[in-house]
């Protein structure tokens, strides 16, 4: 406890020093960050083939390269962001000038999650910095070789009153939560996040909290059925299914849904081989605790494809569940794992009602080549985000923002949102001194009631 105030302190009187606040200060930090990923790109992948037996390609497309992408924008884009922005001022308030200024919330938290160690902890230390904040991380206990590898690369970039790392388990995160930081982001679990909102809450700290949730995919009749299957395969098989943003389970026409999963044994066959738990690239489980929990959710009276697994390697096959019902144990919870469930639905007004009786999703896909449907998605079911004939894909971009709804999360990130996140937004009127109208003092009059309708209406 004393070690997380002592940090907190630290930082605290360095913020206000002003040494963040210049726009050159701030680009400086973000092109030291580059340099130091791509002279430590190798000890990167090696923490996380080490912690999630990613492959180098894998841990490229999904961790350091989508860093380094975030960065580029970041460093391209946010001088105009910084900028003042002005505003008409409103006739009542003539002569005046109104305008807005970004500054930092000064001393802030990320916490971040294993499945993608890396990359959730540097994209939204990435805002912070850009917009002027000190920082603390504290990345997963669960991911410790990429844990170690961040605190590395970070020590090695910043002075510790400007950015440090706090590695370490449950203890340090509670350490931390009770002191007062400026702004708090965490990315996790929904049980973690309600831990965290109670924190932030004793001090009124602001908080993201990027959750996760039971991300449904929809596969209509009009589909490309083999281009559906290959898309969702990919996304199912990503990390694992240790992805907050995975298919969960599918809803699917009744009748293409045979034709489906065929095709997608076919593309799960094609991606990781006939027994995957042989594939030195198939990314394994975090842990034996999730491998077993995962595990558990899998029924083999409706496995109708997979379900074997290998627990010396944390490694399970990709497994589909046919004929799911809601009552189901891999209903009940978020899978985070490899296991794909299946439920047909006869009519579309019975897929939406199935969705939107559950907590809004962080993601929703939908497969269709009918306009119609998808806006009647797009339209009545509640999501965080997500795509029309792909997965994943939405949130691989700087230019929108990423975030879940209600259960699933509050706040958005990246790019510009990310820099919008880590600001306040001051708003301010100018007030010329050269007239003052009288209308708005005491005592006011038949006339200056009048005026004030003249003015506001």
């Amino acid at each position: 406890m004393n070690d997380a105030a002592q940090i907190v302190a630290r930082q605290r009187a360095y913020f206000q020093t002003g040494a963040t606040l210049p726009l050159a200060f701030r680009k400086r930090a973000l092109d030291t960050l580059r340099a130091a990923i791509v002279r430590r790109e190798a000890d990167i992948h090696r923490a996380l083939q080490e912690d999630l037996c990613k492959s180098p390609t894998e841990s490229y497309m999904c961790e350091t390269g989508m860093t380094l992408a975030e960065l580029s924008y970041m460093r391209s884009h946010m001088g105009r962001w910084a900028r003042r922005h002005h505003v008409l001022s409103p006739l009542a308030q003539f002569p005046s000038d109104s305008f807005t200024v970004k500054e930092p919330y000064g001393v802030t938290l990320i916490l971040s999650p294993w499945n993608y160690p890396f990359m959730l902890t540097m994209e939204p230390l990435i805002g912070a910095l850009a917009a002027g904040n000190c920082c603390v991380l504290k990345p997963s206990a669960y991911s410790p070789a990429t844990s170690a590898v961040i605190a590395s690369l970070i020590a090695e970039c910043f002075p510790p009153e400007y950015v440090t790392v706090v590695t370490g388990g449950r203890a340090e995160n509670q350490a931390l939560l009770e002191q007062k930081f400026d702004y708090i982001f965490f990315t996790g679990g929904v049980n973690v996040g309600r831990e965290v909102m109670r924190k932030a809450a004793e001090h009124l700290t602001p908080v993201s909290l990027e959750l996760g949730g039971n991300s449904p995919c929809i596969v209509e009749a009009s589909a490309r059925i083999d281009l559906a299957a290959k898309r969702i395969a990919f996304g199912k098989l990503l990390n694992c299914g240790q992805t907050c943003v995975a298919p969960d389970y599918l809803l699917v026409d009744r009748r293409v849904k045979d034709e489906l999963i065929a095709r997608l044994i076919h593309h799960i066959t094609a991606m990781v081989g006939e027994d995957a738990t042989q594939n030195e690239s198939y990314v394994r489980m975090i842990n034996a605790k999730h491998f077993d929990r995962v595990c558990g959710l899998i029924d083999p009276a409706k496995v109708v494809f997979g379900g074997g697994s290998d627990r010396d390697k944390l490694k399970i096959q990709p497994t589909i569940l046919d004929n799911v019902t809601a009552e189901d144990a891999v209903m009940g919870e978020e899978i985070f794992g490899p296991v794909l469930p299946v439920i047909a639905y006869d009519s579309l007004d019975e897929a939406v009602a199935f969705i939107n009786d559950r907590p809004h999703p962080l993601a929703l896909y939908l497969f269709t080549e009918d306009k119609a449907v998808s806006d009647r998605f797009l339209n009545t079911v509640p999501f965080g985000g997500g795509c029309i004939n792909d997965t994943i894909i939405h949130l691989a971009t700087s230019r929108m923002g990423f975030g879940g709804v209600g259960n699933s999360g509050m706040g958005s990130y990246h790019g510009k949102k990310s820099f919008d996140t880590f600001s306040h937004e001051k708003s301010i009127v100018k007030k010329s001194t050269l007239i003052d109208i009288p209308m708005r003092y005491a005592p006011y009059s038949a006339m200056t009631d009048k005026l004030v309708r003249l003015f506001l209406r």
